[in-house]
């Protein structure tokens, strides 16, 4: 199962919006099969370890890291796949959370014949679909924050100069969290301020060719939200391609698409961010990273919205009048909000901190 996790992982920014899964194919102790899942519409991952196997399939033992497919989608469905072929018995990492399949397609596999099993490395298999799985199970994407910061806990100077805080390999690493995202979300004033353009590039990755052009073959969708439509058109982040802008103003829809673009109307006297995630989730986003200002950030927060932060800190004060890493108005301790800390480590001079909230 540990192998066909790592297989899964090479999907990682190419398989959008279905899960990353990888499949392994054991007979008599040996490996004779292995796959996993490169993008949607294209066969998943068991069907190319079956293919790898041929014959030797029959009476083996699959692992694979979701529940097989039951149903018919754009590929046919894998549970049936895995009984034509004869397999002996399947090992599943986690139960597929997609209201389609749910237990139906280890179900369909009992139903043959087949001994099944499931719950094997089970918190890997899960933290790597974080995503698609709070997709299925509650209509909202996974959403991580991206913030850079000085030791002193400040993103910018007074005058809102930012660039850069940390270093070549901390922006590799953000370049990678895009990269694997569905949605890259932004606000007005990060726009505006450094003339943000919130694309994947390539030769930023630091990813091998193979995997960079996966990357590069399905970028993100970017999403403004400029509740004002203060960003005009000719900024440089509407020249770097298609971007959805997110706004209270009505009857904008029609200038957006002309130049290219699309409209969203969501609420009235600010964009409502909890109906963008619904909205976003309902479009197949897995997992949404915001790259945004104080402001936007901390409204994410405030709602509960964001699920873990991406810390960069960077050894270097910014000051006192700098500004701050989030705007939260709590006035007592008991206002405090907790968070988890999942992960520290290095990166390149800076450091990189990975956070959930405590609750």
């Amino acid at each position: 199962m540990a192998r066909a996790l790592q297989l899964a992982r090479k999907g990682l920014y190419s398989t959008h919006p279905n899960p990353r899964v990888g499949c392994v194919i054991v007979a008599d102790g040996e490996l004779v099969g292995e796959g996993w899942h490169v993008r949607a519409g294209e066969p998943h991952a068991e069907v190319h370890a079956l293919r790898q196997a041929g014959e030797r399939a029959r009476g083996a033992t699959a692992y694979v890291t979701l529940e097989p497919c039951s149903h018919y989608g754009r590929t046919p469905p894998c549970a049936e796949a895995l009984v034509k072929a004869g397999v002996g018995r399947v090992v599943a990492a986690m139960q597929d959370p997609n209201p389609q399949v749910a237990g139906n397609g280890l179900e369909r596999l009992r139903s043959a014949g087949i001994e099944v099993a499931s719950g094997v490395l089970e918190g890997e298999a899960r933290e790597l679909n974080a995503g698609f799985i709070k997709r299925m199970e509650s209509g909202l994407p996974y959403v991580r924050a991206k913030l850079a910061m000085s030791l002193d806990g400040r993103t910018a100077m007074a005058s809102g100069e930012s660039q850069w805080i940390t270093g070549p390999a901390a922006r590799a690493e953000v370049q990678r969290l895009r990269a694997r995202s569905s949605v890259v979300l932004t606000g007005a004033d990060t726009v505006l301020m450094d003339a943000a353009r919130l694309t994947v590039r390539g030769a930023e990755l630091g990813l091998d060719a193979e995997t960079t052009a996966l990357a590069l073959q399905r970028p993100p969708l970017r999403v403004l939200v400029d509740g004002r439509l203060r960003v005009p058109l000719d900024a440089p982040f509407f020249q770097a391609g298609p971007a959805l802008v997110v706004t209270v103003v009505a009857g904008c829809e029609e200038t957006y698409r002309r130049a290219g673009h699309e409209a969203l109307v969501l609420g009235q006297e600010r964009v409502d961010l909890t109906s963008l995630l619904r909205e976003l989730a309902a479009r197949g986003a897995n997992e949404v990273l915001v790259e945004a200002g104080p402001r936007l950030v901390s409204a994410f927060a405030s709602l509960g919205l964001i699920d873990e932060y991406q810390l960069f800190m960077a050894a270097k004060f910014l000051g006192s009048s700098a500004r701050p890493l989030l705007e939260l108005p709590l006035e007592r301790m008991s206002e405090a909000r907790e968070l988890k800390i999942v992960d520290i480590r290095a990166v390149g001079d800076d450091w990189k901190i990975l956070a959930r909230p405590a609750n």
